[in-house]
């Protein structure tokens, strides 16, 4: 059994009858690891995080988060595996009904915490990522960039330990993105796993933390800036 919370054996990934769109994926992510997940367009980054936050299955091969087979689990025991993962998507995938607030909260209610806790974290998590003024602002109303912080906020508020990331500072000025990259060093000291997918080759030359590199589906090289 794997230790490692992020541990890839042979695996590969293709849609129906078509070709592979990963294949051969091979690495094992330790505690407290940060890397940057980089590659040309439809390399299969995103298709790569997919399969860690457990959307897909691999065609071949196994995925182990925590000591567990996920590739294999039974749909019953998913939940409890993905309350330990913090994903932020592209899309944001935000309630456009709930305001910025009740967006954040959703993880520590799923989880149990009282009302006073919901309360503090969310409030301290929105005002690090700069929306103390929009708590009450709904989706709708906010800018895109803001709508990837509530995104951020929400995936890092339970303190999650893997955080899997694409784009995550895609739709913020780099002011706002190094104070995001800060908040990823911080969880990560703290002992999770980061992941971030990123063309952002300015971001992964500021920071010294290692390039897990895709290109045409294959995990090409592994580089240390």
């Amino acid at each position: 059994m794997p230790l490692d919370p992020i541990v890839l054996n042979g695996v590969a990934l293709r849609y129906g009858q078509g070709p592979d769109i990963l294949s051969d994926i091979t690495i094992s992510l330790s505690k407290g690891s940060f890397h940057f997940l980089t590659g040309p367009s439809g390399a299969g980054k995103t298709s790569l995080l997919s399969l860690l936050y457990l959307a897909k299955r691999p065609t071949r091969g196994s995925v182990w988060l925590f000591g567990t087979d996920a590739s294999a689990a039974r749909r019953e025991e998913l939940p409890n595996i993905r309350r330990r993962l913090g994903v932020i998507f592209q899309d944001f995938r935000l309630l456009d009904h709930l305001s910025a607030f009740d967006n954040v909260a959703l993880p520590l209610r799923i989880a149990g915490l009282n009302k006073s806790e919901v309360q503090s974290n969310v409030t301290e998590i929105l005002s690090w990522v700069g929306l103390s003024d929009y708590i009450e602002a709904r989706p709708p109303v906010l800018s895109g960039g803001q709508k990837q912080l509530v995104a951020i906020a929400r995936a890092v508020v339970n303190r999650p330990q893997i955080i899997l990331a694409d784009e995550p500072t895609g739709s913020v000025d780099d002011k706002t993105a190094n104070r995001l990259m800060q908040l990823f060093v911080e969880l990560n000291k703290l002992g999770a796993c980061v992941l971030i997918a990123t063309h952002n080759e300015g971001l992964v030359n500021r920071f010294s933390f290692p390039r897990l590199h895709l290109n045409n589906g294959k995990l090409e090289q592994v580089t240390l800036n």
